[in-house]
């Protein structure tokens, strides 16, 4: 068999302007899904080119499910002091709590800045580094790639959060912080399709599936020694109504027994399936990874197919 070889393409072969042209190539759903992909945050578009006093960000977004502020901006040299000193203006002026930098590539010393941003800052700010790539096959298509170069440490994050409110976080929530970190590694190493988030010391982990009324909710119940993988819609009965009227599709499709919660008096709906194992045994972590990873990923693709047959 003949093999090609791989090239890589300068960035300005194909994006001869930042703004007219690779801001509004970002902007598009399906290349931010990319970056979202690489960084595990769902981001959502706002706008582009937002203002910020005599300023503008190159694209304002949110992530998806908590609605913090994303400010991105692009820059496709080498880093330098100008665009570190506007990423900071960009951050204060939307009060975002994460911010990308995507670049041609990354200084030393701008790394160096950009890691102790991370390091010396609480929990609700997150500064990536992106180095900017383009690759090509023979005569192939140009093909995008975002290699991450700095980004923050959760777990060093929630950690020094703790310290700063003169109380440590519990042995339960450092187990998992500990666990989903380990869930969210599991999953990438294994080239999962669920688009991986920051991971948090909470029972819960939350996955969307780029649906505005519902998304994933992956569960740790010590207690009980459960872990369970949810459906969750937040705040639409006629959604979950919808679904319902589906339930035997849905039943059919999905090799596990669905319990579907209603929770009247409730704003909240969900459609849950439960396994047991005693999560608070490291021994059993990759078990209970590779169950909700798999479990996970056949919701994903059972529900939002149902999802856009019914045109929600």
């Amino acid at each position: 068999m003949a093999l090609s070889k791989l090239k890589k393409v300068d960035l300005r072969e194909e994006w001869k302007h930042e703004a007219a042209d690779f801001t509004n190539w970002l902007a598009q759903d399906e290349n931010l899904q990319l970056l979202s992909e690489e960084i595990g945050i769902d981001i959502s578009l706002v706008q582009t080119e937002a203002s910020v006093g005599k300023f503008s960000v190159d694209i304002l977004a949110e992530e998806d499910n908590t609605g913090r502020k994303i400010v991105v901006e692009n820059q496709l040299e080498m880093t330098n002091h100008d665009h570190l000193g506007k990423i900071i203006t960009y951050a204060s002026g939307f009060d975002a709590e994460i911010v990308i930098w995507i670049v041609k590539d990354v200084r030393d010393e701008h790394k160096q800045a950009v890691d102790w941003l991370n390091e010396h800052t609480d929990d609700k700010i997150n500064i990536f580094a992106i180095r900017m790539e383009l690759w090509q096959i023979g005569d192939s298509p140009y093909a995008p790639k975002f290699h991450i170069v700095s980004k923050p440490n959760d777990w060093a994050k929630a950690i020094k959060k703790s310290a700063l409110r003169s109380s440590d976080l519990s042995d339960r929530k450092l187990m998992q912080l500990e666990f989903w970190t380990q869930f969210k590694e599991y999953a990438s190493a294994h080239t999962s399709t669920l688009r991986l988030r920051k991971a948090y010391p909470q029972h819960w982990y939350d996955i969307s599936i780029g649906n505005a009324k519902s998304h994933l909710s992956l569960v740790v119940d010590a207690d009980n020694e459960q872990i369970r993988c949810e459906f969750y819609i937040p705040d639409s009965k006629p959604l979950f109504k919808a679904l319902r009227d589906t339930k035997d599709t849905i039943d059919s499709k999905l090799p596990h027994e669905l319990e579907w919660m209603e929770l009247e008096g409730k704003k909240a709906s969900r459609i849950r399936t439960i396994h047991t194992i005693d999560f608070a045994d490291n021994a059993n972590w990759e078990a209970s990874f590779q169950w909700l990873m798999d479990t996970a990923q056949q919701f994903q693709s059972v529900f939002t197919e149902q999802l856009k047959k019914m045109k929600i």
